[in-house]
């Protein structure tokens, strides 16, 4: 008879570009998510979590750099027909719920939402295939006070998850803009236009004179590649060029600059009204060019955006992972999309919004140093005594009714060692001991961890043998004495 073969194990690994989060990231994360929402909250805006499987329908085309529906996306046939998707963004789902419950949703209906989106991409350092977004939008308003509320909100949202003012901005643009640059070129209905856009996309890697050349010769990239250029004239490409060079020290001359890039384009001249009543709007309310700057060279999602843009950037310096000194970037980006829930509805429905990379805004204060990896563990409660797990649970009852987070060790108490060992590990503040001799004096022992571990990293032998964070207390004053370590 054949020896059946055995099943191998399955491999305990994340799938490629998964990642698990683990007890503080995941305790950080939704601290910096209840921030970001009560911020949301205090600018009148409602939450909403909508489904996180979508029909590739629905979705669209909008999957920014993606041709076809499906791809960039997690998907799936339900039947012969019926296409699924996991959803890459927050907004393609509120277009769709906006579409659907329009008739019983005020107007505009503003909203946020936080979660969980899968993209179907190539992982890298850093990017990840699973991340979080944390999203704000109004549907139906036209008016560019929604847009600059947005944006006035994003910068309230930095300084309130610890950002401080110095250390961010929220650049602002309009794409109306750029399109009366492109009417002015000739370009409106010219083949090379996206190729256009795309090197106009490329302007904060490569720069001025990078752009130029892409836009006419082209040039040869940092590994010596030679990469064509769209073939412009130099004279083609100068209202480029000074579209993405008019930032000025002041409002007024940043936008006479642009005022000479879109000549006579009329929509070029209402998207440079819109970015002057955005600034007024914005500086009503106190928000500075120090929190909030018209910036030209912002261009975001070239195909999906209609109106103004913004990106919120962070100015200060990081080092990379070779040592080198480098500015952290973007965490935040949105703008105005007027035609995304027209896709159900065949009606324009304005709307503008804005996304929140959780995890990079995370990152950065990692990186730094405004927070730490680890979150304070709960008090552990040791067990000396197996018989008295009753004493003990009593203990940790009267500790959570306090709304003091503690437990019980539940593992093999035999080695008192391993015990602490474990409250090492889970960053434990406190630790309680009590065996017979405690509970016959009713009395208990309260080691405070955290001045233990100070202490033993400058104490000397004689010092650290007179044990000053182990101490003992009255049983009924458990409460109040963990209490006070804890505020200390």
């Amino acid at each position: 008879m054949a020896k059946v073969k055995k099943q191998p194990r399955p491999k305990a690994e994340t799938p490629k570009g998964f990642r698990d989060y683990f007890g503080a990231e995941v305790a950080q994360r939704k601290a910096m998510l209840d921030e970001i929402s009560a911020v949301y909250e205090l600018y009148g805006f409602d939450a909403l979590e909508s489904s996180a499987v979508e029909t590739v329908e629905a979705l669209g085309k909008f999957l920014p750099d993606v041709d076809r529906p499906n791809e960039g996306v997690f998907a799936w046939q339900e039947d012969e027909a019926d296409w699924l998707a996991l959803r890459y963004d927050l907004t393609a789902p509120l277009a769709r719920v906006f579409a659907q419950h329009r008739n019983d949703l005020p107007t505009p209906y503003r909203r946020f939402a936080m979660g969980p989106v899968w993209r179907n991409e190539k992982p890298g350092p850093g990017r990840f295939r699973q991340f979080y977004q944390c999203d704000a939008d109004t549907v139906g308003s036209g008016s560019v006070a929604a847009d600059a509320e947005i944006c006035a909100m994003l910068a309230d949202v930095l300084e309130r998850v610890g950002i401080p003012r110095g250390d961010y901005l929220v650049r602002v643009n309009n794409r109306k803009v750029l399109n009366g640059v492109l009417e002015v070129m000739g370009l409106a209905d010219d083949p090379r236009r996206d190729d256009v856009l795309r090197t106009i996309d490329k302007f904060d890697k490569v720069g001025e004179r990078g752009v130029r050349e892409l836009l006419t010769v082209g040039r040869t990239d940092a590994s010596g590649a030679e990469i064509d250029g769209v073939g412009l004239s130099e004279s083609q490409a100068a209202p480029v060029l000074a579209f993405l060079t008019a930032k000025q020290e002041n409002v007024e001359d940043t936008l006479a600059r642009l005022r000479d890039a879109v000549g006579d384009s009329a929509i070029g001249q209402d998207g440079i009204s819109e970015l002057r009543q955005i600034a007024g709007l914005l500086d009503a309310q106190g928000y500075g060019s120090d929190r909030i700057e018209i910036d030209p060279s912002v261009v975001r999602g070239l195909g999906y955006y209609t109106g103004p843009v913004y990106e919120a950037e962070l100015t200060f310096e990081i080092k990379d992972e070779k040592g080198r000194p480098r500015q952290f970037g973007s965490v935040a980006g949105g703008g105005r999309y007027d035609d995304l829930v027209k896709r159900f509805t065949g009606q324009a429905v304005p709307a503008t919004g804005v996304s929140i990379g959780v995890d990079r805004l995370l990152a950065a204060l990692h990186a730094k140093g405004r927070m730490s990896k680890d979150t304070v563990g709960p008090v552990i409660v040791t067990v000396m005594d197996r018989d008295r797990m009753a004493d003990y649970q009593a203990m940790v009852g009267e500790l959570r009714a306090e709304g003091i987070r503690a437990e019980v060790y539940l593992g093999n108490p035999k080695n008192f060692g391993n015990q602490l060992k474990y409250a090492d590990k889970r960053n434990a503040p406190v630790a309680v001991i009590a065996g017979s001799d405690e509970f016959d004096k009713g009395v208990l022992q309260i080691k405070d961890l955290v001045l233990g571990a100070k202490i033993a990293e400058t104490a000397t032998h004689e010092e650290w043998k007179e044990q000053p964070a182990q101490f003992e207390i009255k049983r009924g004053d458990l409460v109040a004495e963990i209490r006070k370590i804890l505020e200390a």
